[in-house]
This record gives C-alpha cells, structure tokens and sequence, in this order.
C-alpha cells in the first residue's frame, strides 16, 4: 500500500521520548556508534537472499501444480464441495494462499523475527511479531477478498478484454486506500498523537507554507513498540492528507536534521514527484495487465486448460504476472533514484542547510543498519534511493 518515505525535537518530546529504546545519538557519536561496513552488508545480503528464495518458492509452487495437475485437483475437490464459481475460486485461491503461507513461513520468520533480533533492531517480542502478522492479514482478508470477486467477475463477463475493468478497478480501490488508510488503517497498527507546540513543529509546518503544501496535522507514532529503525512519511491524499514522525526518529534527530530530511520530502511533493509515480503506475499496472492478459491466453494450452475463466489455470496467469513485475521494477527503482537525487537538491536549497541533511543520513545509515555503498548491480535491481555515501557525494559538490 504503501509507500512510506524516509524522514524527526522539542523539549517536550525528548522528555516523552526519553526513555524510548531507540536513544538519542549526537553528530560525534555517529562514527563510533556505526556498525562495521560488514555487518550492514551481511544484514542487507540475507535480507536479499531471502526476498529472493520468497519469490523462488512462489514461482516454483506455482509450476509445479500447474505441470502436475495439482490445480485442477484442488479446483475439483472444492467443486465437491459447492456448484457457485465465486465460492470455488475464492475457497480455490484460500486454498493456494495457505500453501504458499506454510512454505514460505519459515523465511518470513527468519527475515522479519529472529534476522531483526540477531541485528539488534527489534523491539518485539514473537508473540507480538505473530499479532501483527494476524492483526495485517485480518485487514487484508476483505480488502482482498473484493479485489479477487471483482477480477472474477471480470473475466467471466468481459473475455479477453477483462484486464481494462480490473485496472480501473485496481486504480480506484489504490486512491481509496490512500485516502483511508491513515484514518482507519494505520491506527490499527499504532498510537498516533499531535506532535507538541514548538521550535520543531513550528519548522515544518514553515516549510510546508513556504512550498504551497496543506496538511491535516503533524503526528508522532510508536514505532519503537516494534523496532529501532527510523522512519517518518506522508500519507494520505487530499484531506487525510498527514505527516508521521517514528518517534525513534524524533529521539534521534536534531530539529535541524529533521527539517532538513523534511524539506527532502516536501521536494517530491512540489516537483509532482507523486503525480508522475502514480501516472507511471498507472500506465504500468494497465501495460502489465494487458500483456499478462495476452500471454496468459497464448499460454493455457501448454498445460491442458482451454477457457481463460478455468479457476485452475489462473496461477498461470499470477505467473506471467510476476514475471511483468520482476522486468518492471529496477525500470520504477530507476525513476524513483532520479527523484531521491532531486529531492536532495531541493532539500539544501530549500532548508540551506546542507551538513544537517548530511548529518541525518548518516543517522539513517545507522539506526537502520544500511548498506551505505552496495555493488552497483543489487542498487540496480533492488534499491529504490540512491545509495547514502553516493547522495552525501552529491550533496557535498552542491
């Protein structure tokens, strides 16, 4: 749903905050406190490993069913149970949801449990971890549930052109989320509350007036309940339309770092950075699904299916779908690196504060263990910002 940008200090939030287990790092105490090169290496390695071993099993789940007949077996023996297509697709894709959630469950663990307690950036305990593994799919269940129905449902009646109504739909259900999302979701997952008067919050609502921007207010959220990483980000369209701040990153960061990193964030929103992501977006969803739609009809006789509709062939069309994505992304990663760099340049110019923007990335670098320098190929493939030691780089021949 997603996406979160990286951004976060009165005196009375360094009191609130004080005793957060994130604490409060000073601009000496960055080259001491940074973790070895190697580590944020190794750590940024096995997390690729794994996202990638995730995508492996995906790809290789899905074809072995298809090439067995495991499909068409799963799709007669929910027959056995009901006559209605949509009752058998959707016990159909629950049925498929629940083998790939026990393949992959194991890598899940590892990366988002005992990974983050092995780094040291995890607050959570594994029962907390496993409710909010609970608590997002439980939020997820009726959101996808319509989107399958509706997909359905287009197929059955519009043929070969079903692609054009479910990326309509897709499109609406993408803005409808974005301007619910922060009102109904994310409470869901944390405590929000107004960021306290003062210096902190008096700078970034200046900026956001000096940029034309209006928001519905400014809020801090309990992000040290479940790690030590920083983050912060705009969310919402139109009137949800809010700023969050982690308050690991207001313990922290500066005012000046802050506001710098702020100024970052307002740069892709005065240079229609959002505006030209969510049109590109747009194009690519309905590109994707349009060429998914052609090669899933060219492909279903190669395993035995004739009709488009047949409830067992359609995780050949999740195939073709995420090959489209694999191709896709370093593509999107691309444009969103061209952003970042804008926006770093907006940021010094706006803020006119260019070792304070300096001095908050290499924070980020540390409270989120990142590999500042990757090999050029993994920020290729993978990185959707710019590596950090390459944007200071830049930032210092501004």
């Amino acid at each position: 749903m997603e996406k979160a940008v990286n951004l976060a200090e009165t005196e009375k939030l360094q009191t609130t905050f004080r005793e957060s287990p994130a604490s409060h790092i000073s601009n000496q105490q960055v080259s001491s406190t940074a973790p070895d090169k190697q580590t944020a290496k190794r750590y940024a390695r096995v997390k690729i490993i794994v996202s990638i071993t995730g995508s492996i099993l995906f790809f290789a789940l899905s074809v072995t069913l298809l090439m067995t007949g495991g499909t068409s077996v799963i799709e007669q023996k929910v027959r056995d149970l009901t006559a209605n297509d949509y009752v058998v697709f959707l016990l159909f894709a629950a049925v498929l949801g629940l083998l790939e959630s026990v393949l992959t469950f194991p890598l899940k663990y590892y990366s988002g449990y005992h990974l983050e307690h092995k780094y040291k950036l995890s607050n959570q305990t594994l029962v907390a971890w496993l409710w909010e593994g609970v608590k997002g799919m439980l939020v997820g269940i009726p959101i996808i549930t319509s989107l399958l129905l509706a997909f359905y449902y287009c197929l059955k009646n519009f043929g070969a052109m079903w692609w054009l109504p479910i990326g309509t739909v897709l499109f609406i259900v993408s803005v409808v989320l974005a301007r619910l999302a922060p009102v109904l979701i994310f409470p869901l997952f944390y405590k929000f509350k107004p960021l306290d008067e003062g210096e902190l919050k008096n700078k970034i609502l200046a900026l956001c007036k000096k940029v034309g921007m209006s928001v519905q207010g400014v809020f801090v959220f309990d992000m040290s309940k479940n790690t030590k990483k920083a983050n912060a980000a705009f969310t919402g369209v139109g009137k949800s339309k809010r700023i969050i701040l982690g308050d690991t990153l207001v313990a922290n960061f500066t005012d000046d770092e802050i506001e710098t990193i702020f100024a970052h964030e307002l740069g892709h929103y005065k240079l229609k950075h959002i505006w030209v992501m969510m049109i590109v977006g747009t194009v690519s969803s309905f590109l994707g699904l349009y060429l998914t739609a052609v090669l899933y009809q060219m492909s279903l006789s190669w395993f035995g299916f004739s009709k488009i509709e047949q409830i067992a062939a359609l995780p050949l069309l999740g195939l073709w779908l995420g090959l489209y994505s694999l191709v896709t992304s370093p593509l999107s990663n691309m444009l969103s690196r061209a952003h970042e760099r804008a926006a770093d340049r907006f940021a010094i110019k706006t803020s006119n504060n260019k070792q304070a923007f300096i001095n908050a990335l290499r924070k980020l670098a540390v409270v989120n263990l990142a590999d500042t320098a990757p090999h050029p190929l993994i920020e290729f493939l993978f990185h959707s910002h710019p590596s950090i030691e390459k944007r200071i780089r830049a930032i210092e021949q501004l």
